[in-house]
């Protein structure tokens, strides 16, 4: 292990667990072909497209009832 990495470790021990979960997700991100923040602004499209949708009316809604009952069919 390289020194910098050591005394980024070192460092690192000395922030709070909610810090070194940021940092974490930060360095696991910084992995990935496609960025986070770019996914969760796709998503944040796609949810306002869906429920703009639901809001006009144009997509087909199934009660909780027949979801759960479905669930469990597949999950046997």
């Amino acid at each position: 292990m390289s020194d910098i990495l050591k005394e980024l470790e070192r460092q690192a021990r000395t922030l709070t667990a909610e810090e070194r979960a940021l940092l974490a997700e930060l360095l696991l991100e910084s992995l990935r072909d496609t960025p986070l923040a770019e996914i969760e602004a796709a998503w944040d499209r796609e949810i306002k497209e869906r429920a703009a949708a639901y809001d006009r009316g144009e997509l087909k809604t199934f009660s909780a009832e027949d979801v759960f009952a479905e669930a469990r069919r597949l999950a046997r």
